[in-house]
């Protein structure tokens, strides 16, 4: 009997958000935590880069975004396979619910199912009982095809605009999106990379309202497996496209940028209430680990390897270390990050920072931007906007004492030779990958 798949991910969830992974907010995501114990949560999986289409379209294809072609926000390239159409083409019946214009062409991602809730009608994505509904839909028609399937389910929740915030007004025609509960200010613990102010903390209260909602659509989707009788047969796997929506974030290299709050329940397969704290895993190893599970490996040729063996227990070597990147946001702008990072270390190249040009993302329209840019006065905080505004060519971080990249240590002479050893790191990585980045960091840091 074939495996059947349910891929859920949230959008723009950071990896410490959930109550599972740490968040001590009352009662944030008692779904999600209820998965984790009946699955496995791992410490260390990142997703490749940390912005929502390339992000997912890495996931898909197994591929660095300059091998499918999708940089940015863009669609991937003609010829390149993806694991949908590989599934489709070997008997299997696909779906998905929500971000569908995030996976692109959407013809090469051979949906059989295709359900876009982003719009006023479906509430933006934002209702977890459209969710449910349609994900009986799903199984209905699932079940018969008589076919196993593979299901892609994406909340919009907690992207930008957030719960009962303004920005909902402007964006939603002048209203607000219902959530079942509404955090207050007070109630709410402020992630360690963001400063401690009050209207900090008000966008972080609207950024929770959103994440409950998120773990509220989760439950939903996975009632709609139980009431289906389909739970014992699948394998659910959810995580996030990438980090908050905040500064030193989303659309960046840091652990808050491309760590990702991963999930992954298989009945009779994955021990229930383990967690991998040793592990690597990335958004390029996606697609074989699905293919390997569903008995199709060798398909296709992917940047990343299954981590098949992990879910079951088992052991891989060459797990202790990641390559990241981030390439253009959503409106275009080209900011080219590169970053190669272990459990102790961090090293990022920023191959557009000069000292001149300025950095520009969606967390800049927020209430948490703004506020830090009012609050500059504090030298601590006038330093933090300065370094998100401009950066610098090269950061390195030793994650074990500063997880939120406070402290760069690129020009401390104690840590010289593990810069230097990083920078091999980062320059093999880039050579073998044929990365268009390569030239600009030898002639930044090999040829001065």
């Amino acid at each position: 009997m074939k495996t059947n798949f349910l891929f859920i991910t949230a959008d723009d969830l950071n990896y410490n958000t959930p109550g599972c992974f740490g968040n001590p907010v009352d009662n944030i995501t008692p779904n999600l935590d209820r998965l984790a114990s009946e699955g496995i949560m791992f410490d260390n999986a990142h997703v490749t880069i940390a912005v929502c289409q390339p992000s997912r379209q890495s996931m898909m294809t197994g591929l660095y975004p300059h091998h499918n072609g999708a940089l940015g926000f863009d669609p991937i390239r003609e010829g390149v396979p993806t694991l949908t159409g590989i599934l489709r083409d070997s008997g299997y019946f696909t779906g998905i619910i929500g971000k569908v214009e995030h996976l692109q062409p959407q013809s090469k991602f051979c949906w059989d199912f295709c359900d876009d809730v982003y719009n006023s009608q479906n509430l933006h994505g934002r209702s977890p009982y459209i969710y449910y509904r349609d994900t009986v839909k799903f199984l209905e028609q699932a079940k018969a095809s008589g076919k196993p399937f593979f299901y892609m389910a994406n909340s919009h929740d907690p992207h930008r605009p957030f719960a009962g915030s303004e920005d909902e007004l402007k964006r939603f025609y002048g209203y607000n999106t219902y959530a079942s509960r509404y955090y207050k200010p007070e109630e709410i613990h402020v992630p360690g990379h963001l400063p401690d102010l009050p209207d900090v903390r008000k966008e972080l209260a609207q950024y929770y309202s959103s994440v409950h909602r998120c773990d509220e659509t989760v439950g939903s989707i996975l009632r709609a497996f139980d009431e289906a009788g389909m739970t014992g047969d699948t394998m659910v796997i959810f995580l996030s496209d990438n980090g908050m929506a905040f500064p030193f974030a989303k659309a960046n290299c840091y652990l808050n940028s491309t760590k990702t709050p991963f999930i992954a329940r298989w009945p009779g397969n994955i021990s229930a209430g383990s967690v991998n704290r040793e592990d690597y895993i990335t958004g390029i190893d996606f697609t074989p680990t699905i293919l390997e599970a569903a008995g199709l490996t060798g398909k296709i040729k992917c940047d990343g390897r299954s981590y098949l063996s992990i879910l079951k227990g088992g052991k891989q070597e060459n797990r202790d270390t990641i390559f990241t990147q981030f390439n253009t946001t959503s409106a275009k702008k080209s900011f080219p990050m590169r970053c190669v990072q272990s459990r102790q270390f961090g090293y990022i190249y920023n191959a557009w920072a000069d000292g001149e040009v300025l950095y520009m993302n969606e967390a800049k329209t927020g209430l948490t931007y703004r506020a830090m840019k009012e609050a500059s006065t504090d030298p601590f905080i006038a330093a933090r906007v300065k370094m998100f505004d401009y950066r610098c060519k090269e950061e390195f971080y030793d994650f074990t004492k500063d997880p939120d990249a406070l402290d760069n240590l690129i020009n401390d002479k104690s840590f010289e030779g593990k810069i230097s050893e990083y920078r091999n790191m980062l320059r093999k990585y880039l050579e073998e990958t044929e990365d268009p980045q390569m030239g600009p960091f030898m002639k930044d840091i090999f040829c001065n």
